[in-house]
This record gives C-alpha cells, structure tokens and sequence, in this order.
C-alpha cells in the first residue's frame, strides 16, 4: 500500500485536504495522525477547510490490516479515529466535505462530524457496515451517526448496515447536496467560500451551542469506548 498521504493546499482563506494513499484512503495511524497534522495546519492559518478523497474513494474506513497486528496499534487507531470526529464537530472554523465516492464506516463517521457534506451524484455507497463484518459499532460512532441522520435512518444505517446511494443519503441526511464528479471540487469550494462571508465568531459560538449536546454525548461516548477497548485490547 502507498504512503498515506493528506496533501494540503491554502487560498482565499481555505485549506484544501485530500487523502490519497492509492487505494481505499483507510484510516490507519498515519492516515489520522496526517490528517490532525493538516488541521493543525489549516488552524494556524485561520482557514476553513474543505476535505476530500481521491476520485471514486472518500474512505474506506479504519485499516482492517490493524485489527491482524498487536493491540497497541489497534487501540491508538480507533481512539485516534474517535477524537478526530469530536475534533471536527469542533473546529472553530467551517468544515466542508466533499466525498469524492465511497465514505464507509470510519469514512462515513468523519463525512458526518463535518458541517456541510457535498457528494457525487452517482457512483458512491455510504454506508456503517460494522455488523455486517462482524463488529460492534462503538459508542463514539453511534453519537456521530445520531447528531446527523433523520432519526428513522439511524436504525438502518446502524443495526442493519444498510447501504445507500447518494440520493438515498441525501434524503437519510448524509448528505446535503450532491455534485457531478467533475464538478464536485468547485461546488464544494463555492459553498466553503460562502461560509466565509460569515460573521466568524457568530458562526464558532453557534456552531458550539447548537452541538453542545452533541459533544458531551460524543466525549461521554469516547470515555466507554476507551474503556472498552482498553478491557480489550490491552487486558493480558
């Protein structure tokens, strides 16, 4: 598998991320601990971000591959993959994603923790298939899946592993709006661009009151998870 890589372009007050590592942009260490470098970045500049995959793959999700190797791994894998959701849903600037194709499990969750999600109108499955390969969806997941989808989706898309195309996704509340592929990048940009026009420290002081909820919930989450996983994982 190629590097993970997490490229980063800054204009007009917008930092561009784009996972690329080749294949299914999975959410190993490297590929989470790139992507908090960029945010760390796009901070430091004072930049809305606008994040995408490479052409037909948003994310695959977490990397399968860890869950073969030691629990050291796994274990700051998943709570890596964690923090980032709480850390998007708290940016305290716009957050725009533009899923480029598949958003699948860990895919899916960071797709729902930012705040405008644009999609490509065709080709793409969304979907949380964790019990589908055998896996319990963790708590911190089930928070993200609940501050985002219309509530007679939740059960679907968490206890059925349900798949959804696109338009199927914008109705559940994936999605906000959907894009053809070749345009997807400049709509996505033009709605970031937008944000900016914004009162900043209206839109971060809103953005956390309307969440607050939501991220006590999600924090109180990531502590059982933790929990969990260190029982797990890291119990001999």
């Amino acid at each position: 598998m190629s590097a993970p890589r997490v490229s980063y372009e800054f204009s007009d007050g917008i930092a561009t991320l784009t996972m690329d590592d080749g294949k299914a942009n999975a959410m190993s260490v490297a590929m989470l601990q790139a992507l908090n470098n960029a945010l760390d970045r796009a901070q430091a500049d004072g930049a809305a971000v606008l994040l995408t995959g490479r052409p037909g793959m948003f994310s695959g999700g977490f990397d399968l591959a860890v869950f073969k190797r030691g629990p050291d791994e796994l274990y700051r894998m998943l709570e890596a993959g964690a923090r980032l959701t709480e850390r998007l849903l708290s940016f305290p600037k716009p957050v725009v994603a533009a899923c480029s194709g598949h958003a699948v499990a860990m895919g899916l969750f960071l797709l729902l923790s930012t705040d405008v999600r644009i999609g490509v109108d065709s080709g793409a499955r969304l979907q949380a298939n964790e019990v589908q390969i055998g896996l319990t969806l963790p708590h911190f997941a089930i928070e993200v899946c609940r501050q985002r989808l219309a509530p007679a989706h939740l059960n679907l898309v968490a206890a059925t592993a349900a798949p959804y195309t696109p338009e199927q996704a914008l109705a559940a509340g994936m999605l906000d709006e959907l894009a053809p592929a070749a345009s997807l990048l400049a709509t996505a940009r033009e709605r970031t661009a937008k944000l900016l026009t914004l009162n900043a420290e209206a839109f971060t002081a809103t953005k956390l009151r309307l969440r607050a909820e939501s991220l006590t919930a999600l924090r109180a989450a990531i502590d059982a998870d933790l929990a969990d996983w260190s029982q797990r994982f890291r119990s001999a």
